[in-house]
């Protein structure tokens, strides 16, 4: 293998990893923003474990995070919680933070 293809399998590698960690990320924002609806609405333990997951899979029915997005704000807005777009989509910003922390502190241990 020459230097050229030796470099574009890293860069192939690195792309992949970066992809799959932000896969991951994303997955753990939803599930923990599933866990901050479900205490909003006053579910139980195993409803909120539930509820997680349902909003995990939630992200799976079209790209981006709109998906998302609707499935909380329309669960909430069911609920009879007080809730807008504008709240839901801080809490994302927010619990991506966290999740993206949690993230660095399992790769550090």
């Amino acid at each position: 293998m020459t230097t050229f293809d030796d470099r574009e399998n890293a860069f192939e590698n690195k792309f992949a990893r970066d992809e799959e960690l932000q896969f991951k990320v994303t997955a753990r924002r939803n599930k923990l923003l599933g866990h901050w609806a479900a205490e909003k609405m006053g579910l139980t333990e195993e409803e909120t474990e539930a509820y997680g997951k349902s909003v995990v899979q939630a992200d799976f029915e079209e790209s981006g995070e709109d998906d998302v997005l609707r499935k909380v704000l329309g669960d909430l807005t069911t609920a009879g919680v007080e809730a807008d777009e504008a709240a839901v989509r801080t809490a994302m910003d927010d619990i991506m933070v966290e999740a993206r922390r949690q993230f660095i502190e399992e790769a550090e241990e």
